[in-house]
């Protein structure tokens, strides 16, 4: 045991020569650098250590269960769904989309185990794809996203403002909620983020252990009145009611059109990815705790979608509910009483603020891992990525000050976070998938899909492209112009954005995949 403590430390000084010396084979497990397999892992990926590998099992769990907080997020994306599908339309197309999405989260976590890096898809695509296509493919995937990180964590900061602005008109029926409050109220949300992200940053860990114990307990607080004190809705009514609130003239393209509300709920497993160089044997631990949150978050998700419309009565009046928030209204209808229902709403208000603050974090590790590999023009090394955290804290800003002249507006740049992420899924998924039909090597994995890794891979492809097609439709058959869905358009200017940074910076930009051959 002495000799091979003797070598760890040779080897981590060698390379690392700030690390402190490693107490165990075993784990060998220093404050910055992490376990043995963490430091191989980064030499062979030719990645230098900048973060302290803080995180533990429970404090990663916690850190992607709230970040994708699935029944909080059903509940509150729950008007996309019920107009578009009704209640057994929500039902159906949650289940569809669970497990379409259980197989590219799996197809994921085996890259993550393969090549646990905050880059993530982009650096994954750089090691995958095609040697020709590489660079210009995971550069692409790399802006997808920085842009689906960016969008979604203004996004969280605005559902916030908005859920404290239906609980202000559920308490006081005469306020007159107005788009400027709201906006000011994300803008609190941000700045409590990024002090949380700086200042109380090693912090974090131990918070995403206790948020976790929260959002678990939350979810039984909320659950429980509603199926002790709502009279329920007929299963026939439930499971057979679809809605077409679009006039699609088809209840299963509503239902797909409603797809939005479970994508939502379910999206961002590669949180956990992008914060792995702060945790300890992440190539083991990564997978996971991303499969782990599929399927306690998605039971939770659906669980609550179900006990959700058990306790409709009236859809239509849900759905104009003075809220904002069709849950708010049920809580209401259900407890029959302000205050528990401010009670149960708050839970969901809390839960929101820690989604936005593990948001914060995953967009600027995403950011900083980019601007490494020089695919954005800025990049300074702290102990935290403090250059990408206020990068990260000022375009939420900008994001969510254009709610102040149109929530439309800013509800269209918002949905195109989801659509950058799930092209950036597409991409790295596809990327695999192609290595696996050109009969190439795979890189040693401790999470590996043996035979099934093909059929997996392309049963996800299948599922993502149709999530992304659904993404751009709009919420109705003929919608106004105000209320047309613009994302394609927004979507094209990015990537045209981008692609003017690749042409001026086209010398700066290799691809990680360069960095991994001189680390061999």
């Amino acid at each position: 045991m002495e000799s091979a403590v003797t070598q760890v430390e040779t080897y981590t000084s060698h390379h690392y020569p700030d690390t402190e010396k490693a107490p165990d084979i075993g784990y060998a497990v220093v404050e910055k650098h992490g376990t043995e397999l963490d430091v191989r892992d980064m030499k062979r990926m030719g990645k230098t250590q900048s973060f302290q590998r803080n995180f533990a099992f429970l404090s990663t769990l916690g850190f992607s269960m709230v970040l994708m907080c699935s029944w909080e997020a059903e509940l509150a994306t729950a008007t996309f769904a019920l107009t578009n599908g009704g209640t057994a339309g929500a039902i159906y197309i949650y289940i569809f989309t669970f497990f379409g999405f259980g197989m590219a989260i799996i197809s994921m976590a085996e890259m993550a185990s393969m090549a646990p890096t905050a880059g993530g898809q982009y650096h994954w695509v750089s090691e995958f794809a095609t040697p020709r296509a590489q660079k210009f493919v995971s550069y692409m995937t790399g802006w997808l996203c920085v842009l689906g990180w960016q969008a979604g964590s203004a996004s969280c900061c605005y559902l916030f403002g908005t859920e404290v602005q239906g609980l202000i008109v559920l308490n006081h029926p005469g306020y007159v909620p107005q788009r400027w409050h709201g906006s000011l109220l994300a803008i609190a949300s941000v700045l409590v983020s990024l002090f949380i992200n700086t200042v109380l940053e090693g912090f974090l860990p131990f918070l995403q252990a206790t948020i976790l114990f929260l959002h678990v307990l939350g979810f039984i607080a909320v659950l429980v009145p509603l199926w002790v004190l709502s009279p329920h809705a007929s299963a026939e009514t439930v499971f057979r009611e679809f809605n077409d609130g679009g006039d699609w003239r088809s209840m299963g393209l509503a239902a797909l059109v409603g797809i939005l509300s479970p994508i939502v709920s379910l999206i961002g497993p590669d949180a956990a990815v992008h914060i792995s160089e702060e945790v300890r044997n992440a190539s083991k631990t990564i997978p996971r705790i991303m499969v782990g949150t599929l399927i306690g978050n998605g039971a939770m998700g659906f669980i609550m979608l179900v006990t959700l419309c058990f306790c409709i009565s009236d859809l239509e009046s849900v759905l104009e509910t003075p809220t904002g928030y069709p849950f708010i209204q049920v809580f209401y209808n259900v407890t029959q009483s302000t205050a528990g229902a401010t009670t149960m709403t708050c839970i969901m208000v809390i839960v929101t603020q820690c989604g936005a603050i593990t948001n914060m974090t995953t967009a600027s590790r995403q950011l900083f891992s980019f601007a490494r590999d020089q695919g954005v023009p800025f990049h300074v090394v702290y102990d935290i990525p403090l250059n990408a955290i206020l990068t990260t804290t000022v375009f939420s800003i900008l994001l969510v000050s254009i709610s102040f002249g149109s929530t439309i507006a800013f509800n269209q740049l918002t949905s195109l976070g989801a659509v950058a992420l799930l092209a950036s899924y597409m991409i790295s998924i596809g990327s695999m998938t192609w290595k696996r039909i050109s009969a190439q090597p795979l890189l040693p994995s401790y999470f590996s899909l043996g035979r099934a890794g093909l059929a997996i891979n392309v049963g996800a492809l299948m599922f993502l492209i149709l999530g992304f097609v659904m993404m751009f439709f709009p919420p109705a058959r003929e919608p106004q112009v105000e209320s047309m869905n613009w994302s394609s358009v927004i979507f094209v200017g990015v990537l045209l954005l981008s692609l003017g940074y690749y042409w001026i910076a086209r010398g700066k930009y290799v691809g990680p995949v360069e960095l991994v051959r001189k680390g061999e």
